[in-house]
């Protein structure tokens, strides 16, 4: 068995994490600078399906490959809404969101059914190398509970910032790198 190094990497800032908004797939991210990371020619780059997603993952490769299972939680019609809208207008519907891991008040994907996405996306990907991907905070938070095997709700107390790495690798389990 070849082993697998996939690092996850959240996309770069967006405007909406600027003023305070949940996401929406339209998304951009706002202008970078410079190269993020550096010496990524011997990786892969795979890129969830949002727009400010692929933008980053076009600033790390030429091709980067679009991956559907990275898609970040779908949150219904809370999409583009901001937190302080939704505190002010919906403050039950959003503790019981933040609260529990099962509710899906907003009409779109709950963190549980985002768990068990990157569950089985994760126990199916079986490509020998080094791997990139471009993709979301919860996404990523969601992955960090399968690996640790910790409760959903830890994952209310993980900070993603835009460009963080979550690196892993797998040889007959999934383990966290710390680097």
């Amino acid at each position: 068995m070849k082993a697998i190094r996939l690092t996850l990497i959240c996309h770069a800032l967006t405007q909406a994490q600027k003023t305070g908004r949940l996401p929406h797939a339209g998304d951009g991210i706002l202008p970078l600078t410079q190269q993020p990371f550096t010496d990524l020619r011997a990786v892969q780059v795979l890129t969830a399906p949002e727009q400010r997603a692929c933008e980053t993952a076009a600033w790390l490769s030429e091709a980067p490959q679009l991956e559907p299972a990275l898609a970040d939680c779908d949150l219904g019609s809370w999409q583009g809404l901001a937190l302080k809208q939704l505190q002010a207008e919906q403050p039950q519907a959003l503790a019981a969101w933040l609260q529990d891991p099962a509710s899906a008040v907003h009409g779109g994907e709950s963190f549980a059914a985002l768990c068990q996405r990157m569950a089985a996306w994760l126990a199916a990907f079986d490509r020998p190398g080094e791997w990139l991907a471009v993709t979301h905070p919860m996404v990523m938070r969601a992955v960090l509970v399968q690996v640790l095997g910790c409760p959903m709700g830890a994952s209310q107390r993980i900070d993603v910032l835009p460009l963080s790495r979550l690196e892993l690798s797998f040889t007959g389990q999934w383990r966290l790198r710390l680097g």
